[in-house]
């Protein structure tokens, strides 16, 4: 071997080694960092786990609800965002109880109560008396298996304040209260409006509140003192307080229905001459939109050319019933006071015995809205809305002024964080 070859060959060595060296050097380096890194993982995960047990845990704010009807879950959710609004620093946990610990049996009740109401509503009406008998106070007795499930989690999360909009957790509560255990301050949110369920106050609520003035007199009337007592209106959609222009300049009508599909069809036929004069329909469907695909596909078919805008399930109803000039629907606790909060005048055309009759009393009383017992009087009742340049649907939104509360659930979550603190 040359001198010129041993002297490339010793510098190649050289150069792997300082190679190898810088490699070591750097991946050295490397595991000091990741090692650091995960102390500081480590450190930050320990930290949260502090602040969580230490500060969260007692900041923790329930919303209970249940899935039987749409208001009780509206009520709830809006509830929800408005404390979450108003105090973003607390975690707010919004949960059907009845539904985390009976999955399977609450499915098939509230499959159950859907068909009843629409099918059913006298056997409903027994039903819903039935609930009224005084043994409802003491559920906690002969529900244990919810009684235990509601302790269990108020031991692990340790809630400061409670929210429900369904009448039964209070009975739980009070059975858990006189077994000794510490139960945190309970608001309840009465969704049923003048002819109050007695389910609501068989047990106390420190604060309870109500849609309006005749249901804060069945209230009282029920046994709850005035001081607990408290008018915020029916929490609706936060986004109802924001103004929406209409982006039309015909006539827009939406129906909602949830009677059963002949009724539908016979609507929509019913309607149809008015349809044919200017007026466009909008159709939203919801979760009915399965059963009434062969209806309304029959109907659209039919009349091809018909000015009708088919919707299914949305989460912009507030923009829809703000943007809309007239409302045919039930008469839920939940879309009838949305209307208000939209002020849209409203045609009832069904009205689930019992829990929904008050809320039907609420707008016919105060002239915000006409009740329909027919197809034929639906259409009947929208023309008169319609005439002399919807001078009567004017009028029944002036009327809506009073009772609109779009910022309900903002006054329900404020009455609570200061009833709490």
């Amino acid at each position: 071997m040359t001198e010129s070859s041993q002297s490339e060959a010793s510098t190649a060595r050289i150069f792997v080694w300082v190679e190898v060296r810088r490699r070591l050097i750097l991946e050295t380096q490397f595991i000091r960092l990741s090692l650091l890194l995960g102390e500081i993982t480590f450190l930050a995960n320990q930290f949260i786990c502090f602040y969580h047990f230490f500060w969260e845990e007692w900041r923790v704010i329930w919303v209970l609800t249940a899935g039987f009807g749409d208001g009780h879950n509206s009520a709830a959710k809006s509830v929800a965002d408005a404390l979450l609004r108003m105090a973003p620093r607390e975690t707010v946990v919004a949960f059907d109880l009845l539904a985390a610990v009976h999955p399977l049996v609450m499915t098939a009740a509230q499959a159950g109560y859907r068909f009843t109401i629409t099918h059913c509503p006298s056997l409903w009406r027994a039903a819903y008396g039935w609930f009224a008998s005084p043994s409802m106070g003491s559920c906690g007795h002969w529900l244990p298996t919810l009684t235990a499930a509601l302790d269990a989690r108020l031991e692990r999360e340790r809630p400061r304040l409670i929210i429900s909009t369904y009448p039964l957790y209070s009975s739980l509560l009070d059975h858990l209260r006189k077994q000794g255990r510490t139960v945190p301050p309970l608001v309840t949110v009465v969704t049923d409006s003048i002819t109050v369920h007695p389910s609501w106050t068989a047990a106390p609520s420190d604060l309870v509140c109500v849609a309006d003035e005749e249901t804060h007199r069945a209230v009282a009337k029920l046994g709850v003192p005035e001081t607990s007592i408290h008018i915020t209106g029916f929490p609706v959609c936060l986004s109802f307080m924001d103004q929406v222009p209409s982006d039309h300049a015909d006539t827009r009508i939406l129906y909602m229905p949830s009677t059963p599909p002949a009724h539908v069809g016979a609507t929509l036929d019913a309607l149809l001459p008015v349809l044919q004069n200017g007026t466009r329909l909008t159709l939203q469907t919801g979760r009915h939109a399965p059963a009434l695909y062969q209806t309304i596909r029959r109907f659209m078919d039919a009349h091809p050319d018909a000015p009708v805008d088919v919707i299914g399930w949305t989460n912009q109803l507030p923009r829809y019933l703000q943007t809309h000039d007239i409302v045919i629907c039930k008469a839920g606790g939940a879309i009838l006071h949305e209307a208000l909060a939209a002020r849209i005048p409203a045609i009832i055309d069904y009205v689930v015995p019992g829990q929904e009759e008050g809320n039907a009393e609420l707008l016919l009383t105060h002239h915000c809205a006409v009740r329909s017992h027919s197809p034929q009087e639906t259409a009947q009742h929208l023309q008169r809305l319609l005439d002399n340049h919807r001078a009567l649907a004017i009028s029944m939104r002036s009327n809506m002024r009073p009772l609109s509360a779009p910022d309900a659930a903002l006054r329900v979550a404020d009455l609570a964080l200061k009833m709490a603190t």
